[in-house]
């Protein structure tokens, strides 16, 4: 199974206490999106026939690389552009911000984007020892990484934010490692970007955490997942068409609305049944007039 974080690097419940207050944000409609991630096989063939078929499902919002499927950032501007597509936000990663964070915001900038959001840990370099499980000291050195990546995308007028998935729930003695991330980010810098399904996956509440930090949250990632080998900390799932698995969005998406989200997109993972444009079209429907 091809796994998005190969392809980007180039609940035993959570322990959290859910507050008995929300914030006064404001009843609104969260704009519903794709990350591009999801049909990348699609506009590997045809990249222009696929956004078509994305634009005739109702999605206006795109999230993607600043290359994508062989097209650059200044192409993907001009075609985004030209069919109506909104293009606010990248996901970025490895040595995109370890080594090359300057570079990385400047052609952001160059073509328009708002928000740069890290996809996976950048610590340790070696994805082998990520998935073996970072130490509290890898987390830590993580959360300082951000803080420096937020500043650096502050200072040029950008966001930055961080991408879950279900590593950051493998406790590590009594430490939740998502937890310390949340706790050792400056939320000034650093906005989370929640991926409701690995959050799930990973064994944990997604409405607890927005509940309690609703104003951390400023995107998410919306995916639904089957019942097979969940919760697991590696990396695992099988996708669902929204509304299909085992999510309750019931009672996600009200606290959605009463969080500082202000961006969803949808992502899919392999496999796709039926297809990548199949789950999206018929996940976008589902999701009408929800957000």
């Amino acid at each position: 199974m091809t796994n998005r974080r190969n392809f980007l690097l180039g609940a035993a419940a959570a322990s959290v206490g859910a507050s008995s207050s929300w914030p006064a944000f404001a009843q609104r409609t969260v704009p519903l999106g794709l990350q591009l991630y999801t049909v990348r096989a699609d506009l590997a063939k045809d990249y222009e026939g696929t956004m078509k078929k994305l634009k005739d499902i109702g999605i206006r919002h795109v999230q993607a690389n600043l290359t994508m499927a062989g097209k650059t950032s200044a192409d993907q501007r001009k075609l985004y552009d030209s069919m109506g597509f909104v293009w606010e936000s990248i996901h970025a990663g490895g040595d995109g911000l370890r080594g090359s964070l300057q570079a990385t915001i400047d052609e952001a900038k160059k073509v328009g984007i708002k928000n740069i959001t890290c996809s996976f840990p950048l610590y340790p370099v070696d994805r082998a020892a990520i998935m073996a499980g970072p130490a509290i000291d890898d987390w830590k050195r993580n959360a300082d990484a951000f803080n420096k990546c937020g500043a650096a995308c502050k200072a040029a007028g950008l966001s930055f934010a961080y991408h879950n998935h279900n590593l950051e729930f493998r406790k590590i003695g009594d430490v939740l490692p998502y937890d310390l991330l949340l706790q050792e980010t400056d939320p000034s810098l650093v906005q989370m970007e929640m991926d409701i399904g690995w959050v799930v996956a990973g064994g944990a509440d997604p409405v607890a955490y927005l509940t309690k930090y609703p104003d951390r949250y400023h995107s998410l990632h919306i995916k639904d997942l089957k019942n097979v080998g969940i919760p697991n900390n590696n990396m695992k799932m099988t996708s669902a068409i929204i509304g299909k698995g085992i999510i309750d969005w019931s009672k996600v998406l009200p606290a959605v609305k009463k969080s500082a989200v202000q961006s969803a997109y949808l992502e899919l993972e392999e496999p796709y049944d039926p297809s990548p444009i199949g789950m999206v079209q018929a996940s976008a429907a589902y999701l009408k007039g929800k957000l």
